[in-house]
């Protein structure tokens, strides 16, 4: 048999056994096309909306003590030039970010102006944004260190933003996985694409699959009612982002099984904006296996704006 006749053999197989994995789980593959084609651009708009990734305009690591802000050259952090040039002090402890308000600048929070306000973080309760003209203020707090994210509700880089390309949807990519439990949960240590900055997931285990008749394997995350992975693959760094992708899948039932659709694999929001503290696929969730499914990036076409990939 020649290479070419070798290689549609092959070809009818792929799709022989695509075809048998799609009714074993019961796909309309019509209806499953169209679900991933509605989740692609429920996806974008929500990288484009308020709570998306693409208004993030700044990223402000705090040290304890007083920082002021605005877009005059002397402030310690320095925003964009539609800031107002002084907008306030920023008083940082164990406690948290407390705001100080320069005298007649529009600083709001909830509509109401602020004097002087505890910026909550996003690991309390009940996170505070600090209003002020088109920028959103907010604190987060990672591993106990505090930093002031910025938004801007106009950043030039929403419109501006291109089309995400996509492998082609693949209902073998849609594998059933089975979840074999640690004896107890464990919080792992996972880099994160800031230097010395961690990420401290719980696990409750490791989820087994196949893709490609391989048997293939990654430590799941828990989040809430779902799973969550941070993986890497052959394509990382190639077709695909260099840290890795995110997927989330639904917590098992008794059975242990859950179902990992590749296809919904996605970039995490520092593909596309230098101001996230990503987590990156950690040397145990590498697969050595090629998942052409999901989203791709290009790194010409998606860069960010300092140049960053």
């Amino acid at each position: 048999m020649n290479t070419t006749a070798e290689r549609w053999v092959v070809a009818i197989i792929v799709c022989m056994i695509a075809a048998c994995s799609t009714e074993e789980q019961g796909l309309d593959l019509e209806a499953y096309e169209a679900d991933i084609l509605q989740w692609r651009g429920e996806r974008l708009a929500r990288l484009k909306g308020a709570d998306g990734y693409l208004n993030l305009a700044g990223l402000f690591w705090l040290e304890e003590g007083s920082s002021r802000i605005g877009s005059a050259a002397d402030n310690d952090i320095v925003f964009p030039a539609y800031a107002a040039r002084y907008i306030g002090e920023l008083q940082t402890s164990a406690e948290g970010v407390v705001l100080l308000a320069e005298p007649g600048v529009d600083v709001r929070h909830e509509d109401n102006p602020v004097k002087s306000l505890l910026i909550s973080d996003d690991t309390t309760d009940n996170p505070v944004t600090i209003m002020h003209r088109s920028f959103a203020l907010t604190a987060i707090n990672r591993d106990g260190r505090f930093a002031l994210r910025l938004r801007d509700f106009e950043s030039p880089a929403i419109a501006a933003f291109p089309a995400i390309d996509y492998f082609p949807i693949d209902p073998a990519m849609r594998v059933t996985a089975t979840l074999e439990r640690f004896d107890e949960p464990k919080v792992l240590n996972v880099d994160t694409v800031i230097e010395g900055l961690g990420y401290h997931p719980e696990s409750p285990g490791r989820v087994a699959f196949e893709i490609g008749g391989e048997t293939q394997a990654l430590e799941a995350y828990a989040s809430g009612d779902q799973l969550f992975f941070v993986f890497g693959d052959a394509t990382s760094g190639h077709e695909t982002y260099p840290a890795g992708r995110f997927l989330y899948a639904d917590v098992p039932g008794e059975d242990g099984k859950t179902v990992l659709d590749f296809n919904r694999a996605y970039n995490p929001p520092c593909a596309f904006n230098d101001f996230a503290t990503c987590p990156v696929a950690s040397p145990r969730n590498r697969l050595a296996v090629r998942v052409e499914a999901g989203e791709k990036f290009d790194p010409d076409v998606h860069s960010t704006p300092d140049g960053h990939h």
